[in-house]
């Protein structure tokens, strides 16, 4: 009898076991490449906070791993994830040079939000919505958009009073719109990561870097910089995406990208909008004590970038209407919903 009862507790078990061994097999673990240091806000703000949503939307059968040290460069992260090398991956439009993300570069242009949290709602609004972004991201979900804070010029050389100042300054940009209107002033531009920025600043490899406010404090260049000039609603910005390999997608259940979309697309951008606004805010109480000018830009210097951002922003318009979108309707959508006017 002790025998049966023995032999009944360990199937018991054993079944138990089982159990467990198949929900565990059953659970989809995502790896996604992160390629900004790990104290980054954007890591600690919004990587791992939409890890852990993730795992608490799916009830813990989908969890998302964020790598220490990513797979590659940060301009191969889209490809990295289209080409399934990682299953999830975040990055810069601008990073891609070649015209496949078209129709992001809406969230780049000068004068398109006071606030981070602002510019990415309306961000993934216009450009998810009226201008169709999953189609440009071709190879992969699209799981979010966002903007960072304003676009700031900061440089170790001169400040800037006039538009001839910039004239002949080597700076750092990452790609895109601000590299085109940088070069229009006169101004030598170099691509790299941002985490190169501090060594070449410091090698006076270059004089001075487009970054929004938290950069100086993030990648501790207050040593090298001494001007930072505002403009408003930045004199640029940068277009984000957090993207999944499509197969990997393709293989949740419907359940689980219910889930996940519901953590995903506007509220994503809200939650990167406020954690790049926080760090912003702490940017500038960290440099308060520095010995480092911070300015608005003067008028004549404002009237130069708006001449300019109105023959990018046309060009670009006309580029878009060959793809079948009113560009110039949704670039003025967005500002509505920002409240920004230039």
């Amino acid at each position: 009898m002790k025998q049966i009862k023995c032999l009944s507790i360990l199937a018991g078990l054993t079944a138990t076991a089982l159990a467990g061994f198949v929900a565990t097999s059953q659970a989809d673990e995502l790896v996604l490449s992160s390629w900004l240091p790990p104290k980054h806000p954007i890591v600690t703000g919004v990587m791992e906070p939409w890890a852990d949503q993730v795992a608490k939307a799916t009830e813990g059968r989908v969890t998302v791993r964020i790598l220490p040290k990513p797979l590659g460069p940060p301009p191969a992260h889209y490809d990295l994830a289209a080409d399934g090398v990682a299953d999830i991956t975040y990055g810069l439009h601008s990073f891609t040079r070649d015209d496949r993300f078209l129709r992001s570069r809406i969230g780049q242009f000068s004068f398109i939000a006071d606030t981070a949290t602002d510019g990415s709602k309306a961000y993934w609004d216009v450009y998810a919505g009226k201008l169709n972004a999953q189609d440009e991201h071709e190879g992969t979900k699209l799981l979010g958009l966002w903007i960072h804070g304003p676009g700031m010029f900061h440089n170790n050389q001169r400040k800037i009073d006039t538009p001839e100042d910039f004239s002949g300054l080597k700076i750092r940009t990452p790609g895109g719109y601000i590299a085109d209107l940088s070069q229009d002033l006169g101004i030598t531009t170099q691509f790299m990561g941002p985490g190169e920025v501090y060594e070449k600043l410091s090698r006076g490899v270059i004089d001075g870097v487009t970054f929004p406010m938290e950069a100086l404090q993030a990648f501790k260049l207050t040593d090298y910089v001494k001007s930072s000039m505002k403009v408003p609603g930045g004199i640029y910005n940068t277009s984000w995406f957090m993207v999944m390999n499509e197969d990997v997608w393709d293989g949740l259940s419907d359940e689980d990208k219910a889930a996940i979309e519901e953590v995903s697309g506007a509220a994503l951008a809200e939650l990167a909008g406020n954690v790049w606004d926080g760090a912003d805010t702490r940017g500038a109480a960290y440099i308060s004590d520095k010995n480092l000018e911070v300015y608005d830009a003067p008028a004549p210097v404002l009237q130069k970038i708006r001449e300019l951002a109105a023959k990018h922003e046309a060009s670009w318009a006309d580029a878009v209407s060959e793809t079948g979108f009113d560009g110039a309707a949704a670039l003025s959508e967005l500002r509505s919903q920002t409240g920004i006017s230039n």
